[in-house]
This record gives C-alpha cells, sequence and structure tokens, in this order.
C-alpha cells in the first residue's frame, strides 16, 4: 500500500492539508476586503442594501474563520512532524515569518470581534466602517507571511550552508527572497478575484431561483465588477511570474510548457498529450509566445529541461495544472468583462438564466483554478522541498503512522467540509435577506 511509505504518505497528508486550508485561506483573504467596500459603498450611497451585504458576509466569514484555524494548526504541525529535518535546518529562518502569521491572524480576529459585537454600538456607521480596516490588513499580512514561507522554499536566501549546517542566518534577508515579490501579489490578487466570483456567484444563484430581490442584483453588479479588477490584476502578475521562473526557476517553466530543448523563439504550448519518448500530441503551440512570456522578447533564449539532470525534472504533469489555471482565468475575465459591459450597455443577455448559471459556475471554477496554480507551485518545485539544497526525500519522517494519520486527517476535512456546508446553509436560511431588512424597518421605526 502506497501509504506504508513515510515519505509518500508525508507528501499526501501535506497536500490534501494544504488543497483543504487553501480554500478556507482565500476565504480568509478575500471576504474582508469585499465587506469593507460593500460597507463603503453603503454609507457613501446611504444604500441599506450595501450596509447589510456587509452584515451578513461577515456573520459567515467568521464560520469559515474558525474553520481555518482548525487546517492552518494543522499544517503548522505538519511541519514538525512530517518534515522534520527540514525544520530542523530552516527552522530559525521560517520561525519568524510564521510567528508573524500568526501575530497578523490574532490582529485580525481581535478587531474581527470588535466589529461584529459593536455593529449596532456606532451611531455613525463611518466610524464602525475603520474597524474593518485592521481586519483587512491582518488578513492581507497573514497571507503575505505564510506565502513568504513558500517563496523562500523556492529561492532559499540569507544564509549560508557550512558542512552542512546553516549558519550566517538573517531572517528579514531570508524573507525578502527573490520570488516573494511576485508570489505575494499574485497570492493577493487570485484571492481577492476568487472571492469576488464566489460572492458574484452565490448572488447569481439566488437570482435564478426566484429571489428577484434588488439586493441580489446590486451584489452581482459589485462583485462582478470587483472580479474583473483583480483578475485582471492576476494576468498581468502571472506574466511578472512566469518572467521570475525563467530567471530562478527554468526547469519549473520548462516542465510547465513541456519544453524539452533550449532555443530562440520558443512557442508556447497549450493542452494536449504528453506520450511515449515525450512526445506532444494535440497541443495548441503559439508561436514565439513562450519566448515573450518568459523574457518578452519573441527571439530570446528559452531554457530547456535537456539542460537538467533528470533526477532534478520537475514532473511533466505541471503542464496539466498551467492549463487549468490559465483556461480559467482567461474564461472568468473574458465572463466579467462581458458583463460589464452588457450591464452599461443594456444587453439583455447578460441577464439570461444561461449567463447567470455561467456565473455560478464561475464560483467553483474560480477556487479550481487557486488549487491547479497551487499545484504547479508545489509539485514544480520537485524533486525539492528546499531548492537546490534539500529533497523532499531527505527532508521526510521515517515514521510508520503517517499513512493511519493521513485516514485520519481525511476523515477530519470530510467533517469540517460538510459541516461549514451545513451551518452556513442554516445560517442564510433562516434568516433570509427580506427578513433581515424587514426586521431592520421594524427596529427604526420603534
Amino acid at each position: 500500500m502506497l501509504l506504508e511509505d513515510p515519505v509518500f504518505a508525508s507528501r499526501f497528508l501535506t497536500l490534501l492539508t494544504l488543497s483543504f486550508h487553501i480554500i478556507y485561506a482565500t476565504i480568509g483573504v478575500g471576504v474582508p476586503l469585499m465587506i469593507m467596500i460593500a460597507q463603503w459603498i453603503g454609507i457613501r450611497k446611504n444604500d441599506e442594501h450595501y450596509i447589510l451585504m456587509a452584515r451578513r458576509w461577515a456573520r459567515g466569514f467568521v464560520v469559515t474563520v474558525a474553520v481555518g484555524v482548525v487546517t492552518g494548526t494543522a499544517i503548522g504541525l505538519q511541519l514538525s512532524l512530517l518534515w522534520p529535518r527540514f525544520m530542523e535546518l530552516a527552522g530559525q529562518i521560517i520561525a519568524l515569518p510564521l510567528f508573524m502569521e500568526v501575530f497578523a491572524f490574532f490582529f485580525e480576529a481581535i478587531f474581527l470581534g470588535i466589529y461584529l459585537y459593536t455593529w449596532d454600538r456606532f451611531e455613525d456607521q463611518r466610524k464602525h466602517l475603520l474597524l474593518l480596516i485592521p481586519v483587512a490588513l491582518g488578513a492581507g499580512m497573514s497571507a503575505f507571511f505564510i506565502t513568504v514561507v513558500n517563496s523562500f522554499m523556492n529561492t532559499p536566501h540569507g544564509f549560508d550552508i557550512v558542512d552542512g549546517q546553516l549558519t550566517n542566518a538573517n531572517p528579514i534577508l531570508a524573507m525578502f527572497n527573490p520570488a516573494m515579490p511576485t508570489k505575494v501579489a499574485h497570492v493577493l490578487a487570485t484571492a481577492y478575484m476568487t472571492v469576488a466570483f464566489m460572492l458574484a456567484a452565490i448572488a447569481a444563484f439566488k437570482l435564478l431561483k426566484g429571489s428577484g430581490h434588488v439586493y441580489h442584483k446590486k451584489a452581482l453588479n459589485m462583485t462582478m465588477k470587483i472580479g474583473l479588477i483583480f483578475a485582471i490584476a492576476a494576468a498581468i502578475i502571472g506574466d511578472f511570474s512566469g518572467k521570475f521562473l525563467a530567471v530562478y526557476q527554468p526547469e519549473k517553466l520548462a516542465a510547465a510548457e513541456w519544453h524539452f530543448e533550449t532555443e530562440e523563439g520558443a512557442p508556447l504550448l497549450l493542452y494536449g498529450l504528453l506520450g511515449d519518448d515525450n512526445e506532444v500530441k494535440g497541443a495548441l503551440k503559439i508561436p514565439y509566445a513562450l519566448s515573450i512570456l518568459a523574457f518578452g522578447h519573441p527571439m530570446s533564449e528559452v531554457i530547456g529541461l535537456e539542460e537538467f539532470p533528470e533526477e532534478e525534472t520537475p514532473p511533466l504533469a505541471v503542464h496539466y495544472f498551467f492549463d487549468l489555471m490559465v483556461t480559467i482565468g482567461v474564461f472568468m475575465i473574458f465572463l466579467a468583462l462581458v458583463y460589464w459591459i452588457g450591464t452599461r450597455w443594456n444587453w439583455e443577455f447578460v441577464k439570461a438564466k444561461w449567463y447567470r448559471w455561467l456565473i455560478v459556475l464561475g464560483g467553483p471554477l474560480s477556487f479550481l483554478a487557486i488549487e491547479a496554480g497551487w499545484w504547479m507551485a508545489e509539485v514544480g518545485r520537485q524533486p525539492w522541498i528546499l531548492r537546490g539544497i534539500m529533497t523532499v526525500e531527505e527532508a521526510a519522517t521515517t515514521s510508520d503512522y503517517v499513512g493511519l494519520m493521513s485516514i485520519l486527517f481525511v476523515v477530519l476535512y470530510i467533517v469540517l467540509g460538510i459541516g461549514t456546508i451545513v451551518v452556513l446553509r442554516r445560517l442564510f436560511k433562516n434568516n433570509p435577506v427580506e427578513k433581515e431588512l424587514a426586521n431592520a424597518k421594524g427596529g427604526d421605526k420603534a
């Protein structure tokens, strides 16, 4: 059984935990900004619907934060339990951003609690809005610090290795490694994009189910526009990420593009299947596009996989993850752009059921793109856990109990996932928009 192998089991459990946690982490980063934007618009326009959006989203956000704490704690534990040699070598450097990530989370959680508790205690909503600034900042800083750890694993920086020991450690220099700017920017942009499209999907679904309330129409319009802005930002940052890979991780870029031979004017390959002897079948070839992506010039030379030892070549499956991420990203930009133009020019089809079903589909697709991006980033770093210094096999535990632990965590994540859906569904089903608006008006009259 594969789970009996400690290395495979450690890889599987880490992949499982990261894939599950990234859903809650993305929500945790993106929702505070959406709440803040909704409440700001509500105050500026004196519109009760946007104010209610902020309130309802904040209420649901607390549920996902609680589950995110569990999965985030699991990641911290698994770093020590599954990858002890990595923590022994790099722990003195990544301990600082890990600690700061916890601090940022508590900073966010404290102000979130105050924000929720004091909702009806501010006569001036503008003062209440100020409490959201540290919540959004804390969420963003939490993403920054945890992404810094991943960046360090991709481009180790700020230390020397002497006789196999890490010396002259500079945690600050290590945090601001070459991978940090593009990785942090991409994580933040995609989180905001994904959450905006998730909320748009919910609004579109409510409209499709017969609720023609203007609240849902306003929510859909606002979140689709926000999603478009951050989707375009993610695409631009993705271009910078490609140029970063060309310089610092050329083997990952080559594996993602099935680029086997070093050449000038390299084409970009999309889709296709990889056959025997690395024969690519059915791919869409875009001439010169890989050279442009890598260096900004159509005749630039792009390093191929032939330049790297076979044992240091990333799994070629990362090509499929890259294709999935890019395809969904382009689809969402097109979907949101057409919606934005259509609402301005009164195109009726953007209000049609089939188009709203596409928007509903865009919610889970955006999360799938997030997953594909992380799978590409992590699998594309293989065989290294600390690039160029320590392999995954060298870092993994030798414990025989990882397989059993994996099964237990699978059960835990199933329970947490189903529990989240059940709690959120009951929370909003028992408090529909119409009921909350009626209660608010009743309170005002009283």
